[in-house]
């Protein structure tokens, strides 16, 4: 059972969000298991916009169930709830977005490029500072909700030994504290606006670059990288772009053009 906490100046974050989506729609907890389980459990009762912010999270996970690394007080752990008007094809496109919508913020409110992975991993220097994992629900051919997982390294000092050489903060790479309440703000602004321009490209309402196009000019990894793959029993090659469903493809050393499904790209 979790609890309110006071140590978060909620205010402070609904003051910046005032006309987006979110503005009222902001939960924020001391303790819980998983902000993704507490948005499915409210969307799986009738809700479809909302935030969930945890001081700590006790069974945080990433993408192919990976735990996520939540100390308390230290990061920014949200799982954002939303049901654009989109089909269920762009259901990647939701997470490509966000990562978007994430740089953004940590743009605006650091001062920092972050870089992103593909598809979800939010890179300071080559360590990973921040994750986002998307779980989605369809009725026929369209999404009827989406829950956002984010999980963003803000004012972490260090990392178990393990994830000395794996991750970092924002708080590691600008040498001071950063306010988890601006970035929280930031970023639900970007991601509103970012899911916004989703549905304005997919009614085909756009008239300057389209998703693909923003993500594969953020991320160093969608062309010209040489990666190793997980899936697919393994392989390596070099990035050669995003297909147009935002899938990765990868020129492989065995002659074949492959094309990532799930993640697990790593530089190699």
């Amino acid at each position: 059972m979790s609890t309110e906490s006071s140590a978060f100046d909620l205010a402070a974050v609904e003051a910046t969000i005032a006309g987006t989506p979110f503005a009222g729609q902001v939960r924020y907890f001391a303790s819980v298991g998983s902000t993704n389980a507490l948005a499915l459990e409210a969307a799986q009762a009738g809700a479809r916009v909302g935030a969930w912010v945890a001081e700590e999270q006790t069974a945080g996970r990433g993408r192919g169930g990976h735990g996520w690394h939540s100390a308390a007080g230290d990061g920014l752990y949200l799982s954002v709830l939303v049901a654009p008007p989109l089909p269920m094809t762009m259901a990647l496109w939701l997470s490509l977005a966000t990562g978007l919508a994430a740089r953004e913020a940590i743009l605006e409110v650091t001062g920092m490029t972050v870089d992103i992975r593909w598809p979800n991993d939010l890179l300071l220097y080559q360590r990973k500072c921040g994750g986002i994992l998307v779980e989605t629900a369809v009725d026929a051919d369209m999404l009827r909700y989406a829950v956002i997982g984010i999980g963003i390294n803000v004012n972490h000092a260090g990392f178990p030994t393990e994830l000395e050489t794996l991750a970092t903060s924002l708080r590691m790479e600008s040498r001071g504290r950063v306010s988890r309440e601006d970035i929280l703000g930031a970023l639900l602004r970007t991601l509103a606006k970012e899911i916004a321009l989703l549905v304005q490209e997919n009614r085909g309402e756009i008239t300057g670059s389209g998703l693909l196009e923003r993500f594969t000019e953020a991320s160093s990894w969608v062309r010209g990288k040489r990666v190793k793959v997980e899936e697919g029993g393994g392989y390596t090659g070099v990035t050669n772009g995003l297909d147009r469903r935002g899938f990765l493809l990868v020129d492989g050393d065995d002659g074949t053009m492959h094309t990532v499904l799930s993640g697990g790209v790593r530089e190699g």
